[in-house]
C-alpha cells in the first residue's frame, strides 16, 4: 500500500476535480464515484506525471481504477528509478 505522503499528494491534485465533494480515500474510483471523464482523467494522469517527475506507461492506465491503484504505480515507478 502506498504511502500517506504519496495519496495525501494525489488527493490534493484530485481536490480540483472532485465536483461533488466526495471524501477521498484509497479506496476511491475514478470513474464511478468521482465520475471523471476520460480526457479528465488524462489531464490528471499528466498532473500526476509532473508532479512526481515520472511517467506513467499508457499500458498500465486501465488498470488503475482506484487512488490506491495510482498512488501504487506511482511509488513502483518512482522506486525504480532511485
Amino acid at each position: 500500500m502506498a504511502n500517506a505522503q504519496t495519496l495525501e499528494t494525489i488527493y490534493q491534485l484530485i481536490a480540483p476535480l472532485n465536483k461533488k465533494g466526495i471524501e477521498l480515500s484509497p479506496k476511491t474510483t475514478f470513474a464511478s464515484n468521482l465520475e471523471l471523464d476520460s480526457l479528465t482523467v488524462m489531464d490528471l494522469v499528466a498532473e500526476i506525471e509532473d508532479e512526481f517527475d515520472i511517467i506513467l506507461p499508457l499500458n498500465i492506465l486501465p488498470d488503475l481504477e482506484t487512488i490506491e491503484h495510482v498512488a501504487d504505480a506511482v511509488e513502483k515507478i518512482v522506486n525504480k528509478g532511485s
